[in-house]
């Protein structure tokens, strides 16, 4: 794969992780369409780690609050926020979040690489996940905050981001839709996705280092981890912007017209 390639299928990844449109969906559709040569497992890992990079990033000091927090849950330290992580809970619900989509990753990760990868899932996938974001975001009630979620919101989301294996369906437009649909506010359900989102890539990429490690890390593969960790970085924060004064309605257009590009295609080729 050329340094091109690399960049585009970076900057894709990056931006594709956050907004609800499926990354693994387009990195498995712009070779497809294009004829590219397949980027293998271990180019796949360099750009999670990308992206990886860009949420530890931008909530690094939330992370840090994070941590303390399960700390103080745990008796080790005393410590209180005033953020919008005041929920002495929240390291715990990310646990519980986490465990779901990373069984789901353990067991069906062969499926997930061979026959959820069928064009025409993808498609459905996509267009069914668009209308359900677009009917529970104009219609949920969107007032509370992350302060506020308890133990069946942690599971109710952790189990759609299991969901999200299926290429198509989005993890951040999975753990979106349900964060919205248990009452969270837009930028709140986007943000709690965004952090459910470290723990299982880091789980993911580190069960997947030693190939990447194996094959050593190629210049295009470089320029991939870059672009990716930048385009994410950018993707996280204009998209917490754009959802404290709009709706989540422009990505169900997106997925839409996708859904019936990728169709029209596969039954042209």
């Amino acid at each position: 794969m050329d340094i091109i390639q690399s960049i585009i299928l970076g900057i894709i990844q990056g931006a594709g992780e956050f907004l609800p449109i499926s990354s693994t969906a387009h990195l498995i559709l712009i070779p497809y369409i294009f004829s590219w040569k397949d980027p293998g497992l271990s180019f796949d890992v360099a750009l999670h780690l990308g992206t990886l990079i860009s949420i530890l990033a931008y909530f690094w000091k939330d992370w840090v609050e994070i941590l303390k927090l399960g700390a103080s849950s745990l008796k080790i330290t005393k410590y209180k926020t005033n953020s919008y992580l005041n929920n002495k809970s929240i390291f715990w619900l990310i646990i519980i979040s986490t465990i779901p989509g990373a069984a789901a990753g353990f067991f069906l990760e062969e499926k997930a690489e061979t026959v959820f990868r069928n064009p025409l899932l993808i498609s459905l996938a996509l267009a069914s996940v668009g209308l359900i974001l677009f009917l529970v975001d104009k219609y949920a009630k969107h007032k509370k905050e992350i302060s506020d979620i308890n133990f069946k919101d942690a599971v109710i989301i952790g189990i759609s981001q299991a969901v999200a294996i299926i290429p198509g369906v989005s993890r951040s437009g999975a753990t979106i839709i349900s964060g919205l649909a248990m009452g969270l506010n837009r930028k709140d359900a986007a943000r709690f996705s965004f952090l459910l989102s470290a723990p299982i890539i880091f789980g993911a990429s580190i069960f997947k280092l030693p190939g990447l490690f194996s094959e050593g890390i190629s210049p295009s593969m470089f320029f991939g981890v870059i672009f990716s960790a930048v385009s994410g970085y950018l993707a996280i924060k204009y998209l917490l912007k754009f959802v404290e004064k709009s709706s989540y309605q422009v990505f169900f257009w997106y997925r839409l017209i996708l859904a019936v590009i990728i169709a029209a295609f596969y039954f042209l080729k």
